[in-house]
């Protein structure tokens, strides 16, 4: 309907379904208010004259009578007047009898009709009916452009539901509406439907219509055109930019069109265009129709429409054959139940089957995490993999290989599957994208290759868009620092031991597993990372490269700590440092675990005795390892119990002259050089050891609480507490005090260095301080001597002494003792296989030692280890090394 005298009018569709045309039919003998546009304003009383006919005739069978034809030279539309009638009435005769349109002049004679008409506009007029109304029509306001500011529009309406008439189709799929608003104001918008495309129509002459466009216009325009309809405002046309994209462009203030839901009492449109094949899926809409299921009633009637071939699916090729049964294209099931064991990033896992173990690594269908590599995503691509990491590693997962991405470039063939987890079933990668913390692929419209999820992927960033929430949200972050490796000397790895062992067990992440038994940890408090070597044990060895080979078992061992303990949160212990910067303490998971254990209980590793014995679980490594070995397990598959206890009778010769050969675990404690090589050691595989470690942080707690004594004048000799250069109080021994100077000579009893501390700095040991023992001993080196102060080698030989033996535990053999000062082979207690090697013989071998025939009386007692240290001698002067670099020197000199 055009106007209150003016009507549109349309015949059935043609033998093959063809648009009809249209035509246009004047009521005659009659006029009604004409509706406005945006050049001008509705006449008064032109809309509700409208809507009486429009709610009359739209839609409904018309018989009409036509009088003559205008002609029109403007369009191929055939213009009528004449008259029609709907369900037997008149409809001139109805408007006229409603008051909602006037009888033209009649030049020729009336006739009964027009006297009839004419009464019955005479009845209208007495009774106030229609445009006779005395107090006018009702002020409004109509609009008939787009609102100006379209996100304020939007933001105002979005989500509710408003009466509408459709007032024009421009082509199947997109409508311009005039919305009633509340306060009885009028806004005419353009609206395309939510989820959908139809092909489009030609709008100028020289255009030409996509395939089907007339037909889903028509379709639209025979259910809808000037029906009274509930529009829901989805959102502007303007698709979400790509996170971390350069230049996103924004919407501008007026758009052009709205994206919206147009329901009429029947159903919805979009599904019914859908389901005739005149209509397309459009797939970045999905998580705007994410509510009520519509995406889903959308994907059924695609699919109802593509096997009957309707419409815009009649051509479409036959789905390729997928691998939906029970094996996926790599041979592996496509269904299958999991263990996560390590997570790669924001979007790729690595998975074990229950069932088998075989370890695939897989692709999150349709999910793109943030890029470590470009700086401005480096901080969403930790937070996704951490994301992950969290949630799913170690955990049991439902895994089901949706497709193969085939290999492309440099990018190998990949699984991709949906992973699912808890006992809700959740579909990890929908949770990922809710955070905000990864996108969805944008697929290609006809490729198949996705997730099953997909529309619930695209409502979940929907709402992580509405919500602007992750990577969404436009905040920058600084690109991650790398965490700092305080493992990658020992030099720098040394000066943390002492604070790790204040701190007892630490919580932290296996960032990487290097073998059974050398993990990678990360401390994400500090931002650093640690090698950490398993304490009292040890695994095979791994092959580190393909020209390497492991020693048997040593790959299991690697697998085995891989699956069990990669990624997972953890707690360690510090106990000490070895050569190359890593620290040599426990690993403990889920607060109860300790790996070395396991890892010896499950015959993946045996007990280093030398190290194991000092460990306060020592008993429980040599329980483990002997209920492996009666179980045979892995290396002790061979394990012969009674062979063992044979070779354990056997009497062992002995030799009266040296001492009796006793290896003890120790560190040095203090270096001195004033006097010729001097150090101190503590002995760890002893009591002392533990119970200092308790002393001491009782001893701390004690001067942190316990009020001090005023200073006095400590005595030579004395017990006291003195506070170190650290700030830490430790016990000392006095061995000379100067009360002029008021401060003291000390040597600290359990470390063996001394200093020089002030008064204010000493105070009188505590009794119960007392019992336990000072645990340094002092120490030489056995059998050779340092080049002297008066040789340009000696401070390149102290260095290397240091180098070889500072910060490190030490196998150590007693071969003589001198009062209480006891001469030391040092052996690497990583490297102790050949028992004559030794820092010792290794000091000779480079030159900067010599044998100490009159500091050592002992030599000849031990021929075996002198005869080693003369071949050693003999290297280094044939190698001209060190002292030797210009010929002998006497050993004695």
């Amino acid at each position: 309907v055009i106007s209150g005298d003016s009507l549109v009018l349309r015949g059935p569709p043609g033998a093959q379904g063809q648009p009809p045309k249209e035509r246009v039919l004047y009521l005659a003998d009659i006029t009604a208010p004409k509706t406005g546009s945006s050049t001008r304003e509705d006449e008064p009383w032109a809309y509700e004259a409208r809507e009486f006919l429009r709610s009359h005739a739209v839609g409904k069978p018309i018989t009409f009578t036509v009088a003559h034809t205008v002609s029109s030279s403007d369009d191929d539309v055939q213009r009528d007047i004449g008259s029609a009638e709907i369900g037997g009435f008149d409809l001139a005769t109805q408007l006229l009898k409603a008051g909602w349109a006037k009888l033209k002049d009649i030049k020729r004679e009336p006739t009964e009709a027009d006297i009839k008409n004419r009464e019955l506009e005479t009845e209208a007029k007495a009774a106030g009916k229609g445009i006779w109304n005395p107090h006018g029509p009702k002020a409004r306001s109509v609009e008939y452009m787009m609102p100006t500011d379209s996100q304020a529009f939007i933001t105002e309406w979005k989500g509710k539901s408003i009466d509408a008439i459709v007032e024009q189709v421009k082509d199947g799929s997109t409508l311009r509406v005039r919305l009633l608003l509340p306060d009885g104001d009028h806004q005419f918008v353009n609206i395309t439907l939510t989820g959908v495309r139809s092909p489009r129509v030609a709008s100028r002459p020289e255009e030409t219509s996509e395939p089907l466009g007339e037909e889903a216009k028509y379709f639209t325009e025979s259910r809808l055109l000037q029906r009274p309809v509930t529009v829901e405002l989805v959102s502007l046309p303007t698709s979400t930019a790509t996170p971390f994209q350069v230049s996103a462009s924004a919407p501008a203030p007026t758009a052009t069109i709205f994206i919206g839901n147009v329901l009429h009492p029947v159903g919805n449109i979009a599904e019914h265009l859908v389901s005739a094949g005149l209509a397309r899926i459009v797939d970045w809409h999905a998580g705007m129709l994410a509510a009520g299921g519509k995406m889903e009633r959308l994907r059924q009637a695609e699919r109802s429409a593509k096997e009957k071939r309707l419409g815009l699916f009649a051509n479409i090729a036959a789905p390729p054959i997928k691998a939906n049964g029970a094996v996926a294209a790599n041979g592996g099931p496509r269904h299958f139940d999991a263990v996560v064991i390590r997570v790669w990033s924001g979007d790729q896992i690595s998975v074990a089957e229950k069932d088998g173990s075989k370890e695939r690594r897989i692709q999150l269908s349709s999910v793109r995490a943030p890029k470590l590599s470009d700086p401005k995503q480096t901080h969403y691509a930790n937070e996704a993999r951490e994301f992950l990491r969290k949630r799913l590693i170690g955990k049991n997962v439902k895994v089901q290989v949706d497709f193969v991405r085939p290999k492309e470039g440099e990018f190998d063939e990949r699984e991709c599957a949906t992973v699912r987890y808890g006992n809700q079933q959740s579909n990890v990668a929908e949770q990922l994208i809710e955070k905000g913390l990864a996108s969805v692929v944008r697929h290609r419209r006809d490729d198949e290759d996705r997730s099953p999820d997909y529309d619930k992927l695209m409502a979940a960033e929907q709402t992580a868009v509405t919500e602007t929430r992750g990577i969404h949200s436009g905040k920058e972050f600084p690109s991650s620092k790398q965490p700092l490796n305080i493992s990658e000397s020992s030099n720098r790895a040394t000066p943390f031991v002492n604070g790790f062992k204040r701190q007892g067990r630490i919580p932290a992440i296996v960032d990487y597993v290097a073998a059974g038994s050398r993990f990678k940890i990360l401390i994400p408090k500090d931002n650093q990372v640690l090698t950490l070597v398993l304490g009292g044990i040890r695994a095979p060895r791994t092959a580190r490269n393909p020209s390497e080979k492991s020693e048997p078992y040593g790959a299991e061992a690697s697998e085995f700590a891989v699956r069990r303990y990669m990624q997972r949160d953890c707690e360690f212990e510090i106990y000490d440092v070895d050569r190359t910067g890593g620290f040599i303490g426990a690993l403990y998971f889920n607060k109860t675990e300790n790996a070395a254990i396991t890892l010896v209980h499950e015959g993946l590793a045996t007990v280093h005795s030398y190290s194991a014995d000092s460990l306060p679980w020592s008993r429980q490594l040599y329980e483990a390892e002997e209920e492996a070995k009666k179980a045979k397990r892995k290396i002790w598959s061979d394990y012969d119990e009674e062979a063992e206890k044979a070779a354990a009778e056997e009497p062992q010769e002995t030799d009266g002259g040296p001492l009796k050969t006793e290896y003890q675990d120790v560190i040095i404690s203090d270096v001195r050089v004033h006097n010729g090589l001097n150090f101190s050691i503590q002995i760890l595989n002893t009591e002392g050891i533990a119970s200092l470690d308790k002393l001491m942080r009782e001893f701390s707690l004690h001067h942190k609480t316990v009020a001090p004594a005023p200073p006095s004048a400590p005595k030579s000799g004395d017990l006291v507490s003195a506070k170190f250069s650290d700030g830490q109080w430790y016990r000392a021994r006095v061995r000379r005090a100067s009360p002029i100077k008021k401060e003291a000579e000390v040597t600290f009893i359990d470390y063996g260095n001394q200093d020089t501390v002030g008064f204010s700095s000493i105070r009188p040991l505590d009794p119960r301080f007392r019992s336990l023992p000072g645990q340094a001993h002092d120490a030489r080196l056995s059998f050779i001597k340092l080049v002297g102060p008066e040789s340009e080698y000696h401070a390149e030989a102290v260095d290397r002494f240091r180098q070889l033996c500072e910060g490190r535990k030490l196998i150590s053999n007693t071969d003589s003792k001198e009062g209480s000062l006891l001469h030391l082979r040092l052996m690497d207690a990583d490297e102790h296989k050949e028992l004559l090697s030794s820092v010792n013989v290794d000091l000779l071998r480079e030159g900067l030692a010599t044998i100490d025939r009159k500091g050592c009386k002992y030599l000849h007692s031990y021929p075996a280890v002198l005869k080693k240290m003369q071949e050693a001698t003999q290297a280094a002067k044939k190698d001209r090394l060190g002292i030797f670099e210009f010929g002998d020197v006497e050993e004695d000199e």
